[in-house]
């Protein structure tokens, strides 16, 4: 039985060292996946229209703690929206017009474009100078700016792949 191979003549010394660098890093990420049970089923999208997202979990095996995230994002529902839907923030906003607000009911419409926290779900009453943080997140797929496909995930904002939008393909990542 064979140890090891020799290199063909002529094989430059770069090379062979990439090639070994390379095959020790792809056995640690081997290794470090190796402590995670396979990645479940992904969630139903969050959203049924103009983009929103899905999310994918997995369990650490080991007793210990294992290296990288339980959880990754891909986007979804890559469609747009017909014209009734309205907007996704405004439905959000809305959905809390039958809940009493010190007291009083209110008609909320949405705030949009806060560069502090663009996730986060702020309302103003109709008719009134009145905005109230509703909810520190907004759903999953919800746009940060108006003008923008960036979407939150997770209460954050999630820099979008425009070209994955306009050809209607998925996009996954990790957080």
């Amino acid at each position: 039985m064979e140890c090891c191979r020799r290199a063909a003549p002529g094989t430059p010394l770069l090379f062979l060292a990439f090639l070994l660098l390379s095959s020790r890093a792809a056995r640690s990420e081997e290794d470090r996946d190796s402590l995670w049970d396979a990645w479940g089923p992904w969630s139903e999208c969050s959203r049924t229209c103009g983009g929103g997202a899905s999310y994918s979990l997995r369990r650490c095996l080991s007793s210990k703690s294992c290296e990288g995230r339980n959880i990754r994002y891909r986007t979804c529902s890559n469609v747009d929206c017909p014209p009734e839907a309205g907007d996704f923030r405004a439905q959000q906003c809305s959905a809390h017009n039958d809940v009493k607000h010190h007291g009083q009911f209110y008609e909320w419409l949405p705030v949009s474009n806060d560069p502090d926290n663009p996730c986060s779900l702020k309302c103003q009453a109709k008719g009134t100078t009145l905005i109230v943080e509703l909810a520190p997140k907004v759903l999953d797929g919800t746009r940060c700016y108006t003008e923008s496909l960036d979407m939150c995930i997770s209460g954050l904002c999630q820099v979008s792949a425009d070209f994955f939008f306009h050809l209607s393909r998925r996009l996954s990542f990790t957080i």
